[in-house]
């Protein structure tokens, strides 16, 4: 398939000029791997050449299974999509609204208008920020001396919001409380949870928050670009005996067993034999949960960790529960409707249902957003749809 050669030879000449570490990427139907490859080093301080198999940090990617594993509990009752949620998580039963700081630098707060919901948590309309995109957010931490959210401390909950919930969208520490709902609603930890409603139904085997020994001698380094582009290798492990699991970011997993997720959406809940969401759910998840808001141009507060972030800038961007949505045909051939997001570290993922088809490419670097990586992305995703299309052609001749 000339499209394979050509997302090969992409992805291989990025890795081989440095311009990326190291790739893994995988594309797939409903029921066929379609595209796999993986090309450059696990870590440019080492040897050992990528694998199919290695094991990245996917960080936000996380967001979409904890927030299925949530749905889950509501089509049992056991969650409510519009209850207030400070009656399951009383830390979220008065949230504070940070209206700035005063002249002497101490914080404004006052009681927000609105109960937080699990929808709003879901969609990022409850008011939970990360400090990387919103300053305010980042000064109240340091006034506070309250830990960053990747610390994976109680702590780094106790951030007031900063907007009333369910007036705007921005982006947020939202859930990581959708997690804290789930162990609330289950009795489990979040992670038993997760393993035992998803990962092994799934035959997500490869998929966790703990690294395992085996996870261990697969796993993709961390790399961070300096100011003049150059790649290095810096140390990275999220916290492995974490006070919380993080839901909003804290899984480490490979490109197979994520695909199989992204397969379960295509499939209306279905992966592995087994049915883990309704079909109605997993369209629910797929509609826009926004309203007339939308997703806005995310500003870095924090250019170590990411670039700005403003995907299809001409484009108006919907919210599901808890996916991005396109509202029109993108460049690279994505159709209207479709479902995606991303990882901290340069791990994307889309799913088009549309089309029967979803994609995963995974990266290790730092800041999130590069200009490389958006590019290696863009051109995989590209062929992938050119190889799609030319196949249909040909059966349609």
């Amino acid at each position: 398939m000339q499209s394979q050669a050509q997302i090969d030879q992409l992805l291989r000449q990025k890795s081989d000029a440095k311009e990326i570490p190291g790739v893994v990427a995988m594309a797939a139907s409903g029921q066929d791997i379609i595209y796999q490859g993986a090309f450059g080093k696990r870590d440019l301080a080492k040897d050992d050449d990528m694998t199919l198999d290695s094991v990245f940090w996917i960080a936000s990617m996380t967001k979409a299974i904890t927030a299925a594993g949530a749905m889950q509990l509501v089509e049992q009752g056991k969650l409510s999509l519009d209850e207030p949620v400070g009656r399951l998580l009383p830390d979220l039963a008065s949230p504070q609204v940070l209206e700035g700081f005063d002249a002497n630098g101490e914080p404004k707060l006052r009681p927000a208008k609105t109960a937080i919901t699990l929808r709003h948590l879901m969609t990022h309309t409850a008011g939970y920020c990360y400090n990387m995109w919103n300053s305010d957010i980042g000064t109240y931490l340091e006034k506070t001396g309250l830990p960053p959210i990747t610390s994976c401390k109680n702590d780094a909950l106790k951030t007031p919001i900063a907007s009333d919930p369910g007036t705007r969208w921005e982006y947020g520490t939202n859930i990581d409380f959708v997690g804290k709902a789930v162990e609330a609603a289950s009795g489990q930890r979040l992670d038993a949870y997760l393993r035992d409603h998803l990962f092994a139904p799934l035959g997500m085997g490869d998929t966790s928050f703990k690294i395992t020994d085996s996870q261990r001698q697969r796993l993709v380094g961390m790399h961070a670009r300096g100011a003049d582009g150059t790649l290095a290798s810096i140390p990275f492990e999220l916290e492995q005996e974490p006070e919380f699991h993080m839901g909003g970011g804290g899984l480490y997993s490979t490109a197979a067993d994520y695909i199989r997720f992204c397969q379960m959406i295509l499939n209306k809940g279905r992966g592995n034999g087994n049915q883990v969401l309704k079909a109605d759910t997993v369209a629910l998840m797929g509609q826009n949960h926004i309203g007339d808001l939308n997703v806005t141009k995310m500003i870095s507060a924090t250019p170590m960790y990411s670039n700005d972030v403003d995907l299809y800038p001409d484009m108006v961007k919907k919210w599901g529960l808890s996916f991005l949505i396109n509202t029109a045909r993108t460049p690279e051939g994505r159709s209207p409707g479709s479902l995606a997001w991303a990882g901290l570290a340069n791990t994307y993922y889309w799913i088009d249902p549309s089309r029967d088809l979803a994609g995963v490419i995974l990266m290790q670097l730092l800041p999130f957003a590069d200009a490389k990586c958006l590019e290696a992305f863009t051109g995989f995703e590209r062929g992938v749809y050119a190889g799609l299309d030319a196949a249909r052609g040909q059966h349609a001749a």
